[in-house]
């Protein structure tokens, strides 16, 4: 029966390092609550698990110690090699989360590569210690004695410390003080433990000063990273909703209301817009120029999110002014740019379509500044796009001319204009929704009014991309044009 003699120092060690044990489980049990990044827990938790094997193979040891026989050996030499091989992983770990605290995890990938490499030469020397007893043997009754090559047994992780060492100064700007402070204290406890060590030699300093530096290291790493995801949680609550607030103002900067002009029968319209993100960079506009034309607008802004709805709604309401002002799409546009390009320091721009209807007359006078071929339906006939001449962007250089084309709507014709967001819609197979099928789904409308033209392209697209990301800004704008017999009360179908 094995027997277990143990000195004032044994039991001092013993009750010191079951107690380092049990802060570590402690400490393993809080971490997982703990709201830190991933890669960070992750090597964390790896530590302390490497302090805790440490601790129980360094009291394992100890207890068996004095116990004779060769079963006894077999064993205390392979608690003691993992022993050993537990200082080097913990010194890795060590290492491990002054990287990922201080750098990204790509960042720190290649330092971390060095400190492998000496793990590795580490891990080498102690299989050949265990048949060369370089390191440490033990006796006929199984105690412990240190070689005259125990010192390289530290090497790799004093190499370890040193990197470390390094990495806190070279990175000491990305630390906050507090968390640099329990760095030093944890690489630099150690030292001074063997100096107490060297008066007590009985009393494991050095073990416990591991175990404190690294609970303590714990405790501030953890929290300050609470601290910094609180803040970030808080920031995030604000961005989003801002950014709520800035999707509903930009929903009100554009035309929502439909009938629009329940009071006008010469035409019925209707558009839509489904941004990609919060808020996008496409937008559409109609408004009345006077009691006999009707301005029509679809855009859409170079990038996406913020920037590009800022610059959204300066173009949207530039492009209107100067449409109400000079009551020519041509002009208009020349005007937007000319004024855009004055102060567009980001190198923006915006492709429009710009029409005006004169709705006694059905005649459509549009200017089309490198957007999309808008698609009309004549009475009778199907769809099909209307190829204008595409001019230079706005916004994108100085001095542009814009041309400007004309279209006679008869009683009856629907235009339909959009963003490339329809026609570039993406499934998951990387197709492509395509004007053919833009045009399928017009066609295919149960009746021509223009909410169910929408109605109809909107679900095609949903059903095309199914469960693929919305990539771009979706926006549609649809007019049939009733002729102006309507507007004096006369039956349209007259």
């Amino acid at each position: 029966m094995m027997q277990v003699n143990m000195t004032f120092p044994d039991l001092i060690n013993f009750f010191m390092i079951a107690a380092g044990i049990g802060v570590s489980v402690l400490s393993i049990l809080q971490i997982g609550k703990a709201p830190i990044r991933k890669d960070v827990r992750k090597y964390f938790v790896t530590f302390l698990w490497m302090i805790i094997l440490y601790l129980v193979m360094h009291l394992t040891r100890q207890m068996l110690e004095h116990q004779p026989g060769d079963g006894v050996r077999i064993a205390i030499q392979t608690v003691t090699f993992i022993e050993f091989l537990a200082s080097g992983f913990m010194s890795l770990m060590l290492i491990a989360m002054i990287l990922y605290t201080a750098l990204s995890e790509s960042g720190a990938k290649n330092p971390l590569k060095i400190v492998l490499v000496i793990l590795g030469i580490h891990v080498l020397l102690l299989i050949v210690a265990q048949f060369n007893h370089m390191y440490y043997s033990f006796d006929a009754e199984n105690v412990y004695h240190r070689e005259k090559w125990y010192l390289l047994s530290n090497a790799a992780p004093l190499l370890m410390i040193l990197q470390g060492i390094y990495l806190l100064i070279r990175h000491r700007d990305r630390f906050d003080k507090r968390i640099a402070r329990a760095f030093w204290i944890y690489l630099l406890a150690p030292i001074a433990a063997m100096v107490f060590q060297a008066v007590f030699k009985d009393i494991q300093f050095v073990i416990f000063a591991t175990v404190g530096g690294a609970v303590y290291m714990f405790a501030v790493i953890t929290a300050d990273l609470t601290r910094k995801f609180e803040e970030q949680r808080m920031e995030s609550s604000r961005i989003e909703t801002e950014l709520s607030m800035a999707t509903r103002i930009q929903a009100d900067m554009l035309p929502s209301i439909f009938p629009a002009f329940p009071e006008r029968a010469e035409f019925d319209i209707y558009a839509l817009m489904a941004p990609a993100k919060e808020v996008g960079g496409d937008f559409y506009d109609f408004f009345l120029l006077d009691d006999d034309h009707l301005g029509i607008v679809m855009a859409d802004v170079s990038g996406k999110g913020v920037p590009a709805a800022l610059f959204m709604m300066a173009s949207k309401i530039l492009i209107q002014n100067y449409t109400i002002m000079t009551r020519d799409p041509k002009a208009a546009l020349e005007a937007a740019n000319r004024q855009i390009c004055q102060s567009n320091h980001e190198e923006m721009f915006v492709t429009v379509w710009l029409g005006i209807l004169q709705l006694s007359t059905g005649v459509l006078t549009a200017s089309n500044a490198g957007h999309e071929y808008p698609a009309l339906k004549r009475p009778g006939e199907p769809f099909a796009l209307y190829k204008d001449h595409h001019g230079f962007v706005v916004g994108g250089m100085e001095g542009v001319s814009y041309r400007e084309y004309e279209i006679r709507l008869e009683k009856g014709s629907v235009l339909f204009v959009y963003t490339d967001g329809v026609a570039e819609a993406t499934n998951r197979r990387e197709e492509m929704f395509g004007t053919d099928r833009l045009l399928e789904a017009l066609n295919g409308a149960k009746d021509d009014t223009p909410e169910e033209e929408l109605r109809s392209v909107r679900d095609a697209v949903t059903g095309f991309v199914e469960t693929a990301p919305q990539f771009d800004d979706l926006t549609m704008l649809c007019v049939r044009y009733n002729g102006p017999a309507a507007r004096k009360g006369e039956n349209e179908d007259e």
